[in-house]
């Protein structure tokens, strides 16, 4: 008879970042022998999902509150942001060179031809620059909680927890009932994360059932440029992050980093990340909350690394396929082009396929060229996706990483993971 005591203490003591690479094994190799029939487990997925989107406005709100006014001036608030936007912006704009020299060498649209059968949703018209800036400042705070409007709860969170640092004695009671709500939701996260192996499992058969492994053969020029271009962007950018503004070990980076990887390569999306992207920044590499809680959650909205990389190599993929000669300017056009579209994209699975169209239109592909591809890319966009959403994660974890070390929030304690000697 099986000792469920002892069963469910060796479950538990085996690392959570192992159990979900497990859980990912096995749900690609049930989903290529089930095919098809393994969109059945999808519901499993889903739920999963919808219990991480549960924690996400909660756990923003209120360790972002907490960790402002646990700052000790108001001012270092200010210096946190704007160093957290400049290398947000630098990381993508790097990112996005990956993906136009991945493309240039690897040329994957060469010798891809197109069909009128390959045909694409009605695109939808991307949001102007200043409606995105905005809709950052909510008219109803309730109602941004209630649409869980990430922007718009971060920018109230900053003002409340920044209201409290000013207030100084007379709300140190709601001081501390933050401080006590942010301990309470990260140790409902850890609960919620002990699901993650079954919804792994059921995600990751039902891509690899619906999808297949012979989607990479038609595009495998194109997942060759994402992934590796990817890869070495993680390395050489986050790792060299990580270094050079932390003293810090990349090999110890990439092992805190790992939990949240895995999940958002099962998960694609940034948003349904967070809550262990933030629970690995604090515990992993001990980024103190005044940092993790307001950097990483603007990232998780606004960094995004892997789809500004994906959409300047689909740029090139696309002028190839079309046969349209690229000018040094058109590349300086792409690569600005691609900054202002990956901020905008939403944290969730194949957004930035809808937003290519604006890149595009710069460098004189057609609407109907651009549904040709976009219908092109669509069936097998989960699986470049699934490494989009990676990259970005990676990315939050490794600017928090630097951000706190430059503001002096970051703590070496001995035996911590990720704080090891270099």
């Amino acid at each position: 008879m099986l000792d469920m005591k002892k069963l469910a203490a060796t479950w538990f003591g085996i690392p959570l970042w192992q159990r979900i690479l497990a859980a990912l094994a096995l749900g690609a190799l049930t989903g290529w022998l089930m095919g098809p029939a393994a969109a059945q487990l999808q519901w499993i997925g889903d739920l999963f999902i919808r219990m991480i989107r549960m924690l996400i406005v909660p756990l923003v709100f209120v360790t972002l509150v907490s960790g402002v006014a646990s700052m000790a001036a108001p001012a270092k608030l200010g210096a946190i942001g704007l160093k957290a936007m400049a290398l947000y912006m630098g990381t993508t704009f790097v990112a996005i060179l990956f993906g136009l020299a991945g493309a240039l060498i690897l040329q994957p649209g060469r010798g891809v031809t197109l069909d009128a059968g390959a045909t694409s949703e009605a695109l939808p018209a991307p949001m102007p620059l200043g409606e995105r800036l905005m809709a950052i400042v909510p008219e109803n705070v309730f109602a941004a909680f209630a649409a869980g409007d990430i922007l718009a709860i971060i920018f109230f969170g900053v003002l409340l927890g920044a209201g409290l640092l000013m207030a100084g004695e007379a709300a140190k009671p709601l001081t501390r009932l933050f401080a006590a709500g942010s301990e309470a939701m990260l140790k409902v996260t850890h609960i919620v994360m002990e699901v993650a192996p079954i919804g792994v499992f059921a995600l990751v058969a039902s891509v690899m059932g619906s999808e297949g492994v012979s989607t990479f053969v038609t595009v495998f020029a194109l997942v060759l440029v994402i992934y590796l271009g990817g890869a070495a962007h993680m390395i050489v950018v986050h790792g060299g992050m990580v270094r050079f503004f932390a003293g810090r070990s990349p090999l110890a980076f990439f092992s805190v980093a790992r939990a949240p990887q895995l999940l958002a390569f099962s998960t694609s999306s940034s948003a349904a990340t967070l809550p262990l992207t933030l629970t690995a920044a604090e515990e992993g590499m001990r980024i103190r909350p005044a940092v993790a809680s307001s950097v990483i959650p603007l990232g998780a909205t606004i960094n995004m690394d892997g789809t500004a990389l994906y959409v300047a190599a689909v740029a090139v993929f696309a002028a190839q396929i079309f046969g349209v000669p690229l000018t040094i300017g058109d590349y300086a056009t792409i690569a600005l082009t691609t900054v202002l579209v990956s901020i905008g994209t939403a944290s969730v699975p194949s957004a930035s396929l809808f937003l290519m169209a604006a890149v595009l239109d710069v460098i004189g592909i057609t609407p109907d060229q651009t549904a040709l591809v976009i219908g092109f890319l669509l069936p097998f966009d989960r699986i470049l996706d699934m490494w989009r959403t990676v990259i970005n994660v990676t990315g939050d974890l490794a600017v928090a990483t630097s951000v706190a070390a430059m503001e002096g929030e970051l703590d070496d304690e001995p035996g911590a993971v990720g704080a090891q000697p270099v």
